[in-house]
């Protein structure tokens, strides 16, 4: 995992290693992420932007962690830029590399840049989506700020179009605004399902469509990241009978019953 500090030449430096990595001979391959049978990905196709927002502050990890997986899903195991504003960092936490190793992600397949102010980690944004090197680019951010206005939104859209990755805009402690996004989601961490013999279980969220361009159906869906497939499934099914709930019965009778026995 390569990581660039935001100093004056971060984005010399992170030039420098893209263009390094356009010589390997690294090029994006056109992809599109569907399934019929699942509508919450229709929406993800390439070369377009994607805002995330943390439903709550406690949910910055979960927002984080969700659009990390995405990026992972439409990268097709090409290079990912993650930007991430040092307030962020600093609030949900830094990445860690046995965590990001956890979720399939291999050091080599990251480029950790970050930064201490909005108006660079944009600029990274647009400098990483030219790229053709580059597969998706996932930036994160904490709090309001003017630097997310309209204008900035319609230049990572145009630049995502013009190299033809997937942005996503991860943000908490922020409510959602105006954008030229594809899709809007909503991401709160959920509880995950124990594997065998007590096992923690997969990462687990409540994902909510809020907004998709151009209109279409909405919905919120329940997502395990799955590490061996690289892609979000549905939580298995609960194994074995139900244990029977227990017969509703009147305060009176229930009182008088006890009497009886005593």
């Amino acid at each position: 995992m390569k990581n660039i500090c935001s100093q004056p030449e971060a984005l010399i430096a992170l030039k420098a290693r893209l263009e390094a990595l356009e010589r390997c001979g690294a090029r994006r391959v056109s992809t599109t992420v569907r399934r019929a049978d699942d509508g919450a990905f229709a929406p993800l196709a390439a070369g377009v932007v994607h805002d995330l927002y943390a439903a709550a502050p406690a949910d910055a990890v979960a927002v984080n962690a969700f659009g990390l997986g995405m990026a992972m899903r439409t990268a097709a195991r090409r290079p990912i830029v993650w930007g991430l504003h040092e307030v962020m960092a600093q609030e949900a936490g830094r990445p860690h590399g046995p965590g990001l190793h956890e979720m399939g992600l291999s050091p080599r397949d990251l480029l950790l840049v970050r930064t201490r102010d909005v108006q660079t980690l944009l600029a990274v944004g647009e400098e990483a989506l030219r790229s053709p090197a580059i597969g998706a680019v996932l930036l994160s951010a904490w709090g309001e700020a003017k630097a997310f206005n309209l204008t900035a939104s319609r230049r990572l859209a145009l630049a995502a179009e013009t190299g033809g990755a997937a942005l996503f805009l991860a943000r908490a402690g922020a409510l959602p605004c105006p954008s030229a996004a594809e899709t809007r989601w909503s991401v709160a961490s959920c509880a995950s399902e124990p594997l065998e013999d007590g096992a923690p279980g997969r990462p687990s969220f409540s994902a909510t469509l809020l907004r998709r361009r151009g209109g279409g159906a909405t919905g919120t869906w329940i997502m395990e990241w799955d590490r061996e497939q690289r892609t979000f499934r549905p939580p298995a099914p609960l194994s074995g009978g139900l244990v029977p709930l227990a017969a509703q019965r009147p305060a009176a009778a229930s009182g008088a019953a006890g009497r009886r026995a005593a």
